[in-house]
């Protein structure tokens, strides 16, 4: 089945349901798990081809003192350094003996029957 478009590796669209920006070969959100649009196969190619980077860290508030307020940002920067997306993630805050856990994770993924755009950054 067919849509007509021939999809290119790197365009982006916006979730309709967290309005998040997303890859336009998803057929399921990376972000609010929402299915996208009918498709059989959408199950196996929402697993990522590879998991790049993981990290996880936890920050634990001791017992006694006052709250700790945080930010996590993420950024992304391309081969010569340069920023090419900042976004604040998520903010917070932790009151003594509260404890929160941080998970960054870089999903890659092979879509079917794409082409390869060019390197001026589609989805930018």
């Amino acid at each position: 089945m067919s849509n007509g478009r021939e999809a290119v590796v790197g365009a982006t669209r916006v979730c309709p349901h967290c309005r998040a920006k997303i890859l336009e070969s998803a057929s399921v959100c990376p972000g609010c798990k929402h299915h996208l649009r009918f498709d059989p196969g959408a199950a196996a190619r929402a697993i990522p081809s590879l998991t790049a980077l993981r990290v996880e860290g936890r920050i634990r508030h001791p017992v006694g003192g006052d709250p700790w307020e945080y930010s996590m940002v993420m950024s992304i920067k391309n081969e010569k350094g340069e920023e090419v997306s900042r976004q604040v993630v998520g903010v917070g805050a932790l009151q003594p003996d509260e404890e929160r856990t941080f998970t960054v994770s870089v999903e890659m993924f092979t879509p079917a029957g794409a082409k390869v755009a060019n390197k001026g950054g589609v989805g930018r």
